[in-house]
């Protein structure tokens, strides 16, 4: 397996002539981020992501829930035919199995609408790596590398400490991390490191184009 962590939420995950990329959205930067994809996963409707320019980078299908469908299909109906709808809890095979997460995103604030969210736990040669989204659901099997939101409107650090922890998965990998300055990244990798170490538990930021 190869994985490469791509601007913001924005995954690319490489095995066995397969490469499924993940939320490459306004925040991701890398015109090339779905090159080459045979599947793309959206986790919900947010501009960083998903955006119709990526999208149409590729001819790969798009896997996603109905939220997100629709908005692609409103802003660019030349994609709608490309779109597969998921549904939380199903099983499916991308070029890898996986299982939907979840359904709702984190709460930014009370007074505003709330979304829909799901998250995609793949496996990938034997390894479970889980991509969250914007959400903090914890699945019900074991996860070996988590995808960790670190800096978003909805998160504070102690949560994603929590979320890491609840996860259990013995190493978390930085997403979501375009909300921070590097000096607020590298804090919260301090923090972060300080309470997941005494569990076994290593974290690791990846820089954009950075290979795990």
């Amino acid at each position: 397996m190869r994985l490469t962590k791509l601007g913001h939420a924005c995954v690319r995950i490489e095995s066995g002539g397969h490469t499924i990329v993940l939320d490459p959205g306004a925040f991701t930067p890398e015109e090339d981020a779905t090159a080459g994809a045979t599947a793309v996963l959206v986790t919900h409707e947010h501009a960083d992501h998903w955006s119709a320019e990526h999208l149409r980078r590729s001819q790969a299908p798009i896997w996603t829930i109905q939220a997100v469908a629709d908005a692609i299909t409103g802003e660019a109906p030349d994609l709608a035919g490309r779109i597969t709808v998921v549904a939380p809890g199903q099983q499916l095979d991308v070029g890898v199995p996986l299982e939907v997460v979840g359904e709702r995103h984190a709460v930014i604030h009370p007074e505003l609408p709330g979304l829909h969210n799901s998250g995609f736990l793949l496996e990938v040669e034997g390894q479970q790596v889980f991509h969250p989204g914007d959400a903090l659901t914890v699945p019900e099997r074991d996860v070996d590398l988590l995808l960790l939101p670190v800096s978003a409107p909805w998160l504070k650090v102690s949560e994603c400490i929590d979320f890491a922890r609840d996860v259990g998965a013995p190493r978390s990998v930085a997403i979501h991390d375009a909300i921070y300055s590097e000096a607020g990244l590298q804090f919260a990798a301090g923090l972060i490191e300080g309470f997941l170490g005494p569990r076994d538990q290593t974290y690791t930021r990846l820089q954009p184009g950075q290979d795990l």
